[in-house]
C-alpha cells in the first residue's frame, strides 16, 4: 500500500464529530434526551428519524447554533458554542428553510456573510465570476449572477444556500432536507458533489426523508427516534426495511394501500380549457374527475408548478379558462384564489416558509385561520368561536400525527416537518371538494407520509378529488390513478397509476416517450375515453347506430341519402360502411356541444 493510500485509510477513520449523552429543551418540550452518535472523515454519515425526533435539532447542535443542556459535543476536538466559532473549524450548514434574501442579487446572496466588517475576501468582479461558475456547476446551466433572487424558483434558491456553505470549501457539512426543493435531475448532481467532497477527506452529515436517496448516498446512518438514538446502520444494512423498523418502532413501509383508486363515475370536478400555463406555451384541456388522485410530475421548472398554482387560483392562466364543479353540477370560474376558496378548493403549498406558514402566529391559529369567518359568533361583533375550531384542530392533529407541546406556542417551535403537517391539516379543514398539493411532503417523515396517503385515498373515495405534485416517483405508486409528466411548459405524457412504472414516468421526463399517454384512458381527457366513445368491430369502422322512423324507412332503396339527423354531444361519428340492410347513409348532420357550452354544427360526408 502506497504512503498516500495509508494517509488516506487514516483520515477517513478519524472521528470528526463525537456527541455523546446530549439532551436540549425548549420548555417542556424534550428535543434530545440523551442522543449520541460519531461521524467520521470522508464518509457520507446519515441521521434519520421522523418528524420531531431531534435530527434537525442535532444539526443544528452541531452547527453551534444551539447550546446543549447536558451532554459533550467534540467538533474537530473542539466544542464551538457560536456559529461563527463552527465556521471557524470549518462547519458548514445548509438548513432546513431555505435562506435566502429575496431582495437582492444571487451573487450577493451567495457571498452573504463572506465578508469582515472592514475587509473584503475578493473583488466585487471576482465574485460575479465565482458565483458563476459555482451556479453553472451545482444548477447545470448558466445562471445570471445579477438575476435577484425573489424572481428565481425554489430549485435554485436551494443551489444558492449550498453555493453559499460549499465557498469555504468546509471540512464538515451539514446537509439537513438540502435535497427536498430539488428535482430528480438536480438531486443527482448534489450527490456527485457530496461523492466528491467526501472522497477528498470531508465528513458529510445528511439529514434527509427521502429513504430512497438516503439508501444510495450514505456510507453510514443513525437512527434516531423521540431525541434519542435507536440504531447505527454500516453501507450494506442501510435498507429501506431496516430504517423504517428503527424509525417507528415497527416493520412498516410503502403505502398502506397496493392498488391505486378509480372513480367510480366519470363526473368532473374540475376542468381546463384551452389553457397555457406560459406565456406563449402550448395549449391544453384538462379534466379532473370525482374520486381520483392525480399526480403531477416533471423535472424542475418544467411547468408542472405553474400548472397546480393555475388550477388552485395562486396565479392565472396565460390562456384559457379553469372551471370547478358544484355538487349540483353547476360550473363558477378559477381566476384567482377567492374564486377557488368559494369553489371549495383548498391548496397547500411545499413552501412553507414564503406561502405557507404565519410565523409570528400560533401553531392553532396557523391551522384553523381560513375557517374564522365561517365560525363566528355575535352577529356583528364576529367573535370567533374557538369551541368548534378546537374540535376541527384536534381532529387533524391526531389525523397527521403532529407532535406539539401546547397549540398557542409559536408555529416556529416545531420542526420543519410538524410546520408541513400543520399546513396540509389545514387543507384538510376547509373541507374542500378539491385538494392540490404542491410537493406537500417535503420535509415530513414516511409515517405521516402513510397517513397522508390514506387520507386522501379517504378523501377520494368520498366522491371529492385530489391534484397531487411530487418531485418523488415513489410517491405515486399504488396511490395516484394516473400521472401526467411536464414538459417544457405542457403535458408532454400520461400514466396509469395501476400499472405505473418508475423508469417509463422518469423517461417521459426526459422527453424520451412518444406522449401516447395524453390521449388514452389515463390521459387528459379520461372521460372521453372511458367507455363514452363508441367501440369500435374488427375489421369495420367505428358503428353509430342511428334510428330510422319506420315511415321514412319503407321509402328508402339502396344508395339514398338519409335525411339530416342531430346526434347527442357524446357521439363522434366517421363515414360508415354499408349495413347488413343494405342502407348506406352518405351524410349526417352533427349538432355538439363543447365543454363550456358553446353549440357546434358541422356535418360529416
Amino acid at each position: 500500500m502506497t504512503s498516500s493510500a495509508t494517509e488516506t485509510t487514516q483520515i477517513a477513520s478519524r472521528d470528526t464529530v463525537v456527541v455523546r449523552g446530549v439532551k436540549k429543551y425548549f420548555g417542556p418540550t424534550r428535543a434530545l434526551d440523551g442522543a449520541s452518535f460519531s461521524a467520521r472523515a470522508g464518509e457520507i454519515h446519515a441521521i434519520v428519524g421522523g418528524n420531531g425526533c431531534g435530527k434537525s435539532t442535532m444539526a443544528k447542535v452541531v452547527s453551534g447554533v444551539l447550546p446543549i443542556d447536558s451532554g459533550t459535543v467534540s467538533i474537530l476536538g473542539e466544542t464551538p458554542s457560536t456559529p461563527a466559532e463552527s465556521r471557524a473549524l470549518g462547519i458548514s450548514t445548509v438548513y432546513q428553510e431555505v435562506l435566502v434574501a429575496d431582495e437582492s442579487s444571487i451573487v450577493d446572496n451567495i457571498f452573504m456573510g463572506a465578508d469582515h466588517l472592514f475587509t473584503k475576501t475578493l473583488s466585487q468582479e471576482r465574485k460575479v465570476s465565482r458565483a458563476a461558475e459555482l451556479m453553472e456547476e451545482l444548477a447545470g446551466e448558466p445562471v445570471d449572477p445579477h438575476a435577484l433572487v425573489g424572481t428565481l424558483p425554489l430549485g435554485l434558491k436551494q443551489w444558492i444556500t449550498i453555493a453559499r456553505a460549499l465557498l469555504s470549501e468546509p471540512k464538515i457539512l451539514i446537509l439537513d432536507e438540502s435535497s427536498a426543493a430539488l428535482d430528480f435531475d438536480s438531486t443527482e448532481r448534489l450527490f456527485a458533489k457530496m461523492r466528491a467532497l467526501r472522497d477528498r477527506g470531508t465528513t458529510i452529515l445528511i439529514v434527509t426523508h427521502r429513504i430512497a436517496e438516503l439508501v444510495r448516498i450514505s456510507d453510514r446512518a443513525t437512527v434516531f427516534r423521540d431525541g434519542r438514538d435507536v440504531g447505527i446502520l454500516e453501507k450494506a444494512d442501510i435498507t429501506e426495511k431496516n430504517l423504517l423498523a428503527l424509525m417507528t418502532g415497527e416493520d412498516r413501509s410503502g403505502h398502506s394501500a397496493t392498488t391505486a383508486p378509480i372513480p367510480k363515475t366519470n363526473e368532473r370536478a374540475l376542468k381546463a380549457r384551452n389553457v397555457a400555463v406560459w406565456r406563449n406555451g402550448r395549449t391544453f384541456d384538462f379534466d379532473l374527475r370525482r374520486g381520483e388522485i392525480v399526480g403531477v410530475a416533471g423535472l424542475d421548472g418544467q411547468g408542472q408548478d405553474a400548472f397546480v398554482r393555475v388550477l388552485a387560483g395562486v396565479i392565472p392562466a396565460s390562456n384559457g379558462a379553469v372551471q370547478v364543479a358544484s355538487r349540483h353540477g353547476t360550473w363558477s370560474p378559477v381566476r384567482n384564489l377567492p374564486e377557488a376558496v368559494k369553489g371549495k378548493i383548498a391548496y397547500v403549498s411545499g413552501d412553507r416558509k414564503r406561502e405557507g406558514i404565519f410565523a409570528s402566529l400560533s401553531i392553532f391559529e396557523n391551522m384553523v385561520m381560513p375557517l374564522y369567518r365561517e365560525k363566528k359568533r355575535g352577529g356583528i361583533l364576529g367573535f370567533v368561536d374557538r369551541g368548534p375550531l378546537g374540535t376541527i384542530f384536534k381532529r387533524e392533529a391526531e389525523n397527521l400525527l403532529i407532535k406539539f407541546g401546547a397549540k398557542e406556542d409559536r408555529i416556529t417551535s416545531l420542526s420543519g416537518g410538524n410546520q408541513q403537517k400543520v399546513l396540509i391539516g389545514r387543507g384538510f379543514a376547509m373541507r374542500p371538494d378539491v385538494i392540490i398539493l404542491n410537493d406537500p411532503a417535503r420535509g415530513i417523515d414516511v409515517g405521516a407520509k402513510t397517513e397522508l396517503y390514506k387520507h386522501l385515498r379517504t378523501f377520494a373515495e368520498e366522491g371529492r378529488a385530489v391534484i397531487y405534485l411530487s418531485s418523488e416517483i415513489e410517491e405515486f405508486l399504488g396511490f395516484a390513478t394516473r400521472v401526467v409528466v411536464f414538459r417544457d411548459g405542457a403535458p408532454f405524457d400520461a400514466f396509469d397509476g395501476r400499472s405505473l412504472d418508475p423508469k417509463r414516468v422518469l423517461e417521459a421526463m426526459f422527453g424520451q416517450t412518444a406522449g401516447h399517454g395524453l390521449t388514452g384512458p389515463f390521459g387528459l381527457s379520461p372521460h372521453r375515453a372511458s367507455g363514452l366513445m363508441p367501440v369500435a368491430a374488427a375489421g369495420d369502422g367505428v358503428r353509430v347506430t342511428v334510428q330510422i322512423p319506420p315511415e321514412i324507412k319503407a321509402t328508402l332503396r339502396v344508395g339514398d341519402t338519409l335525411p339530416t339527423f342531430s346526434a347527442t354531444p357524446t357521439e363522434r361519428f366517421v363515414p360508415l360502411p354499408r349495413s347488413e340492410d343494405k342502407i348506406a347513409p352518405k351524410s349526417i348532420r352533427v349538432v355538439e356541444f363543447d365543454d363550456l357550452g358553446a353549440k357546434r354544427q358541422g356535418s360529416r360526408k
